[in-house]
Order: C-alpha cells, then structure tokens, then sequence
C-alpha cells in the first residue's frame, strides 16, 4: 500500500509546460507539487542574473522569443491571468544574406504577412520587389518548381496530425537541388522559427514548421514581443500558483519514479536525496531530461525522445545606432550568426539605456553548425563581431562591450519517433501524463505554444480522472480558404492512392 500524500499531483519541471499544467490543477482545487532542477522557473523561457554593463543593469534570458499569432492559447493563459498587459508588435524582418564579400538586404516580413495574394502563394509577394530579384541567380529561377514541389508536399502532408515521421528523410535532402538564394532564405526561415541548424532538422518537422508558422496562413507570420522577456512572465505564473496553494521545490532534480500504489518520485538536491509521493505524475520537463528519468525508472529502450541542441547568444552594446531598419531579421549564406534583434526596439530596460545614451545593443544568436559552436568564446565572439561590421559597417569602432551566454543542449529538435515509440501525453504508466513541446501530439503547434496546450491537455487528464471539470483548448488558426481547399484536394488525392495499393 502507497504512503501518505499531502499532494495530488507532482509535476516534474517549471518550464511553460510545467507551469501551465500546475496553474489549471490549482485552479480547479487540486494541489500540485512543482520539482524543478534549477534555480527558477520558466525553463528555457526562464530569466537569469542580471547583466551589468558600466552603471547600468539589463535582464538576462535565454534569448529573445517571439510570441506568435497562432499561439492562442499561450496568449489566452497569459491575458486570463493579467501576466502581460500589452505585447511588443514586430514591425518587420529584415533578410541580410551574404555570399563572399557581397551582402545584400531586402524586407521579407511585411511583405510577406500584407500579402495581396492568398495563402499558400503569398510568398509571390516577394517578386514585387526589386531587392528581392536582385538576391535571385538563374540557378534559383530555374530551380522554381522544385521550390513548389516541396511546398506542395507541405500542404498535402500533415506530420503532427498523421503522425507521419517520414523516417529518413532531411530538410537539406529537399532543398539539395533549390537555387542557392532561394535555399540560403528557407535555411534562414527555418533557423529563425526552429532556433535549429537546419542541417539537422527531419523533413516532418520542416514540413509541419512551414505549415504551422507561414505556409497555411498570411497572418502566421505575424508575432510580438514580451516587453519584459520571458523572466518575468513566468514569475508572475509561478506567484499565481503559489498563491493558490500550489508548492515549488527548487533545485531538486528528479532521478527516478517508482510506483507503489501511488507515484514517488526520487529527487536530489544539492547532492541530498528526497523523495515526494502523489496519485499522480505530469513530466514536463525538456527532452534530454525526460529521457533520462523515464529511462531510469522503467524498462523503456524502445522509447523516442527527440534530441536536445544548445546554441550561443551573443549581445553587442554600442555607442551609437546603426542604419534605419527593422527591428530584427536573419542572416544567411556565409554570415556565422543567423539570427538578429535590436534590443533597444523591444525591452523597456534598453529603450531607457537608449534613451539616455543614444546608444544600441544587438542580439544575435548561432545555432551551428557544430564546429561553429565548438569553437572557443573569444573566437567565436571575434568571428560574429567580424560578421556583424560586414552587415552594418557604420558601427565600425563603436563597440562598448560584448556579452557571450551558452545556452544547454535543451532546446527541441522537431523531430517525430517512429510508431508507437513517442511518448504522447497518457503513456503505458497509469496516472503518468507527459507535457512538453517534445511529446507527440496532433497539435500542429510548435514550441511555447505546444508546451502550453500539452500542459493543459495533462492537467485535464488528472482532472478527468478526479471527476473534475476540464478545461476547453482553443484549436490552432484555420488555414485560408484556398490553403485548405488545395490541402483537402491532395489528401484526398493521397487517400485514394492509399486505397488502390489496398486493393
């Protein structure tokens, strides 16, 4: 017979997925217990000591994310609680793309998201623009319909919903034979939505990137900014737990789980182990970690957990401001770093640093490759600042000071296990749920917004199973009406196929 509880459930990891999960028990009576490795809340979306730059002071975070339209119930969870008043609108992304000693630029986020033409054309926007023809080689008009080839294979294959891994197969396989412009921009827009090397990310979790963040919808691609960064945000969801009964252990990284009768889970913290015991268990923790503990505690060799990957994030501050241009953007083709955003055009702590000083502070992030990563701080800081005055040479000698963070190989590779090997949200276990944006799960949705429906969905599981009343979970943005008309069209099409090999 299982020992005595004082908690209903414990949740493993205070990540978005963790912390959405414990907000909707505690709301509905229950008292989850939260066991979180570090030191804070919010997992990858977490803060971090403070950086001190001179005399001023600037939050730390894992790096900046944006918060997109489709992530509805994300954006419900955090306006419901009065977590964020009003976000930062993204006003344009800026395409700079280098190969040799040529970098050009063009404007692709307006253009793209204001489009006059329908999804899923909408990128024909892009050949309105003269910058956009002056990227273009003949390599890359002549390779237009393998372009829509691949497009095409998007609409008509929903990986997520079919649970389709298309086992073998590679993003850098599908572009192989794309002009290089055009493969060097879906290399940048993968990177830029994925947060991944392209080079290592599957076909299925292309495909379902291209669908859920741009492909299906015009407005997909519109996103904001979270004024503060993710630190505070999920303070302010761990203080509503808190206040509602809920409990957080910190620094107490779970090894193990046993069954006996009810759910123990074995922990260590500080070197010290402990254990806590409830009916039942959400692991919500990253990847790597839930891979670790599941295997563990059970016999699960046969299991698929998807890779974790780690990158750098760089921020320069300046004495002055570079050219006039968007906010944020991507680099691509020869640049080291792939990613970029104008702090001072987002967070509150930098517009006021700006303001004072006139100065600008830029992060950029590098996600690979791995020999690129591999390489030593000052080198790799040296390679990026190098980079950078290619891009925009006018801060030439303007330099403050660089600031080098490493972020842990925990980020999500979008990748899809074969049949019966991704743990889904109810597992072989009794009243063992799992949560994260690395469960299967047919939500098309990515990240911080598959972190949240997952933790929803396994809190409902426990509320189910106490007879409680569940919690309504808002379904992902339509596609446009010609996106889901040509979608319907090529599944039927797929579906008929199907039947005649049957026969």
């Amino acid at each position: 017979m299982g020992q005595q509880t004082k908690y209903d459930v414990i949740v493993i990891g205070a990540g978005i997925a963790g912390l959405t999960a414990a907000l909707h028990l505690v709301e509905r009576g229950l008292k989850p217990l939260i066991l979180e490795a570090d030191e804070r809340v919010g997992g990858r979306l977490s803060g971090g000591e403070e950086i001190k730059i001179k005399d001023w002071s600037f939050p730390s975070e894992h790096g900046v994310h944006g918060i997109w339209s489709s992530y509805v119930n994300l954006r419900h969870m955090l306006k419901r609680h009065g977590v964020v008043s009003e976000f930062v609108p993204a006003r344009d992304e800026q395409w700079i793309y280098r190969t040799g000693n040529s970098v050009r630029r063009v404007p692709i986020g307006r253009m793209i998201r204001g489009s006059i033409i329908p999804a899923p054309f909408h990128y024909i926007q892009l050949f309105f623009s003269a910058r956009f023809w002056g990227m273009l080689t003949l390599r890359d008009l002549l390779s237009i319909f393998n372009v829509w080839s691949v497009l095409v294979m998007a609409l008509g294959i929903d990986p997520f919903v079919e649970d389709q891994p298309l086992e073998g197969l590679t993003f850098g396989k599908a572009l192989k034979n794309w002009g290089p412009a055009f493969r060097s921009l879906f290399f940048g827009l993968t990177r830029n939505g994925l947060a991944t090397d392209p080079d290592q990310v599957p076909l299925a979790g292309f495909l379902a990137f291209l669908r859920f963040y741009t492909l299906m919808r015009r407005d997909a691609w519109a996103f904001e900014y979270l004024p503060e960064g993710g630190g505070p945000v999920c303070e302010k969801l761990s203080a509503k737990i808190l206040g509602l009964g809920g409990e957080i252990k910190f620094k107490s990284r779970v090894m193990r789980m046993e069954k006996n009768g009810g759910w123990i889970a074995h922990w260590e913290q500080d070197g010290l182990p402990g254990s806590d015991h409830a009916p039942f268990i959400i692991l919500a923790s990253d990847s790597p970690a839930a891979g670790s503990i599941i295997k563990n505690s059970f016999p699960a060799d046969k299991f698929f957990f998807p890779h974790g990957l780690g990158h750098a994030v760089i921020r320069l501050w300046f004495d002055i401001q570079p050219r006039r241009g968007p906010e944020s953007g991507m680099f691509s083709g020869d640049f080291i770093m792939h990613n970029f955003f104008w702090l001072e055009k987002i967070y509150t702590p930098y517009k006021q640093w700006h303001e004072q000083t006139g100065g600008s502070c830029i992060e950029v992030h590098v996600y690979g490759p791995r020999e690129a990563l591999a390489q030593p701080d000052a080198i790799l800081i040296t390679n990026v600042i190098t980079d950078l005055y290619r891009a925009f040479p006018e801060l030439k000698g303007h330099l403050i000071v660089p600031y080098l963070q490493r972020n842990a190989a925990t980020h999500t590779l979008p990748e899809i296990g074969a049949r019966g090997t991704h743990l889904g949200i109810e597992t072989p276990w009794e009243n063992f749920y799992c949560a994260g944006d690395w469960v299967r799960h047919e939500t098309p949705a990515f990240f911080l917004e598959r972190a949240c429906v997952t933790g929803m969905e396994a809190a409902n599981r426990v509320l189910t199973a106490r007879g409680s009343e569940t919690w309504d979970i808002k379904s992902s943005p339509p596609p446009e009406a010609l996106a889901a008309w040509i979608e319907n069209l090529m599944m039927k099409g797929r579906r008929n196929r199907r039947k005649r090999r049957i026969i």
